[in-house]
């Protein structure tokens, strides 16, 4: 191909990107706002997925009319359905799906001190949040996705979900957490292969430690201690670089059924 005709193709991708319509879980904040935030200002339009007692309405008023904010439980089929109809009643059609929302708690598996096992309820929601309720979200809105017509590749959509670091490097009271984002990581490839014969691409973010509001509760003198483990650039990572590679997962057609770590090189420690 001449680079004239490579410049032409990659053209169209990018005029396919600027017309996203998604829909984001977690998106009133942190790295799901981020996203949205990008989309939006990229040309799309987004349903903005996140619980009742978010700032997800706010979030949706201050971005104008291209969002919408629909109260989400991703643990509910009925909720997710609905974000999912939101999506083709207002916008016409859903091209995009990323998951952002998840929850994170630290127990060790026993407290030797305390005599307390972990808490079987504890590591359960986690993993029904994080794990079974990406799934959701997936299995529910590639239906919508399937409906549209392909571009030149035969390509209707994307899927981007949220693992972590955690998922390889779990650290000491770890367990749920790693293994929710394990199962992210490990469903990832069998998901693209499944919905490979719709062309929909499926690719998943392993973050590594990003300034959040969950790190912006850290005293400062952690959130300090936490950056400097980073190899390079030696700071936390900032949810505008999650946005900016979701865009790119979006845009680029050959990524599909990859793992992604976005972490400055950083290996956690026990």
């Amino acid at each position: 191909m001449h680079w004239s005709g490579m410049f032409v193709t990659l053209m169209s991708k990018l005029e396919w990107a600027e017309n996203v319509v998604g829909l984001v879980t977690g998106g009133a904040s942190g790295l799901g706002r981020a996203t949205v935030v990008r989309l939006v200002r990229g040309g799309g339009k987004v349903v903005l997925c996140d619980l009742q007692s978010s700032s997800g309405h706010t979030v949706a008023k201050e971005l104008g009319e291209n969002v919408i904010f629909v109260p989400t439980d991703v643990t509910s089929e009925n909720d997710v359905k609905n974000a999912v109809d939101v999506a083709k009643e207002k916008f016409g059609r859903l091209n995009v799906a990323v998951n952002c929302a998840g929850i994170a708690i630290a127990f060790k598996t026993y407290n030797f001190n305390k005599k307390t096992p972990h808490a079987l309820e504890d590591f359960t929601k986690v993993l029904m949040v994080n794990s079974v309720g990406t799934f959701n979200v997936i299995r529910l809105s590639v239906g919508l996705i399937g409906d549209n017509e392909p571009n030149e590749d035969g390509e209707r959509g994307v899927i981007v979900n949220t693992a972590s670091v955690a998922a390889f490097d779990g650290q000491v009271g770890q367990a749920a957490y790693s293994a929710s984002k394990g199962a992210i990581v490990g469903m990832t490839l069998p998901i693209a292969r499944d919905l490979s014969e719709q062309g929909i691409r499926v690719c998943t973010i392993a973050p590594g430690l990003f300034d959040t509001p969950l790190s912006a509760s850290l005293p400062e003198k952690v959130r300090n201690f936490l950056a400097k483990s980073i190899p390079f650039p030696k700071r936390l990572g900032k949810p505008e670089e999650f946005a900016l590679l979701v865009e790119s997962i979006i845009q680029n057609p050959l990524l599909n059924g990859e793992v992604i770590r976005l972490d400055g090189a950083i290996r956690m420690q026990p």
